[in-house]
């Protein structure tokens, strides 16, 4: 996965969805399971980028937001899930922290945030 390609799918899967498609933020807000392989190709979308950020000196604004709702909001719908009895997948608890980690690496190689 290159980086535009990454980034692409990182802003679709949080911020810009595509039409008839079910993303993976969509699933934790109506409390159903991400779809298969989505987790996995965040993940990989995440190491595409931070690989393409490292040192970079800001970042833009849309994909900042979309990080944060990878690291924040879906732990928070996951939790929210969990009061509500929701039958989460037996990994998704380790997949959002992999996110949140993944999320942090690229803050930590960063200095400032870009309004673009």
């Amino acid at each position: 996965m290159d980086f535009d390609t990454a980034r692409r799918f990182v802003l679709a899967q949080t911020l810009s969805p595509v039409p008839g498609q079910s993303t993976f933020i969509d699933c934790l807000r109506r409390g159903t399971a991400p779809l298969p392989g989505q987790v996995t190709s965040l993940l990989l979308a995440l190491k595409t980028l931070s690989q393409g950020l490292k040192n970079e000196p800001m970042i833009e604004r849309s994909l900042g937001h979309a990080f944060f709702i990878l690291s924040y909001e879906s732990r928070l719908l996951y939790l929210r899930g969990k009061a509500q009895q929701v039958d989460w997948p037996p990994l998704l608890d380790e997949d959002l922290s992999r996110m949140a980690t993944a999320v942090e690496k690229i803050w930590a190689n960063t200095a400032t945030l870009e309004n673009g």
